[in-house]
């Protein structure tokens, strides 16, 4: 169990975000300068309402304080690559959601080193962790940031290897994906199995929540169709895998993967099922 989370679960989240940045353009960076309104919407949505919702969230439901965390450090980490297919399959516009997910993955080694820090203290007070901004920024760097990079390099000066590598780097990370959920779940199975109906209940209504104000806003603030839906999806799918991650990082556990994980592993499975619906009457529209 030691070396799954020391080493596995890191390296795992390593290659996931490797895999997003093969999958990324340089043009996906550009685009934010070309399309600022879309995606200065979508950065709202993703970086001050998701957080708000989640706050929000668990102080209606008044989850325990090791889940609420868990809810927190959950939705301060964007959608990554699964957002980018699902906002395909809605027939949304994908290079938005590149641009999107390019972005704000990058930027989050500033903002959830910060917000991560904040939610502990708030939520867990003297039974708070001690947790180090440098030393979470330095760790999130390096197994989300520095991959990403690395996959975007390879993509620009060898982009032949890169479109040949896309494709089974895609799978690996989506079944190391399925793997990280299935351990962190087995590992707090007694857990889990004791808060379910609140944890469960409660993700699934942020779920919902957040697919519905992604596009409420987007079309209040008049983006077209195409714009709303991939807000919308960008705005509720979160990236899982990092939220488990970062919760091993911020307890620093050794003997099982940390309670504050929960909720990332559960939502990894509900998500899913809650945004079927939606696809199905984006992609029908």
């Amino acid at each position: 169990m030691d070396l799954l989370i020391n080493v596995g679960l890191p390296v795992s989240l390593a290659i996931i975000m490797l895999s997003l940045g093969i999958g990324l353009e340089a043009a996906d960076f550009r685009r934010v300068l070309t399309r600022g309104y879309p995606f200065a919407i979508g950065a709202v949505s993703q970086v001050v309402l998701i957080p708000l919702a989640a706050f929000l969230t668990v102080t209606l439901f008044g989850l325990p304080a090791e889940i609420a965390v868990g809810v927190m450090l959950l939705s301060f980490c964007p959608g990554g690559v699964t957002s980018n297919i699902l906002a395909k399959f809605a027939k949304g516009d994908v290079a938005l959601s590149v641009s999107l997910t390019a972005v704000i993955s990058l930027l989050s080694i500033v903002t959830v080193p910060i917000l991560a820090a904040w939610s502990i203290d708030h939520f867990m007070g003297e039974a708070a962790p001690e947790v180090s901004i440098g030393t979470l920024a330095t760790a999130l760097f390096l197994i989300t940031t520095l991959p990403v990079a690395i996959g975007v390099s390879i993509r620009h000066f060898a982009r032949g290897f890169a479109i040949r590598i896309d494709s089974p780097l895609s799978t690996l990370a989506s079944v190391l994906f399925v793997l990280i959920v299935i351990a962190a779940l087995a590992g707090n199975w007694q857990f889990f199995v004791e808060n379910l109906s609140s944890i469960g209940t409660a993700l699934i209504a942020l779920n919902i929540a957040l697919l519905l104000i992604g596009l409420g806003l987007a079309r209040v603030a008049n983006l077209t169709w195409d714009e709303a839906k991939t807000i919308s999806v960008e705005t509720g799918i979160q990236n899982s895998a990092m939220g488990i991650t970062l919760a091993a990082l911020i307890t620093g556990t050794t003997t099982g993967f940390s309670p504050l994980a929960v909720p990332a592993a559960v939502y990894g499975i509900t998500m899913y099922v809650v945004v079927t619906p939606f696809i199905l009457w984006f992609r029908s529209r």
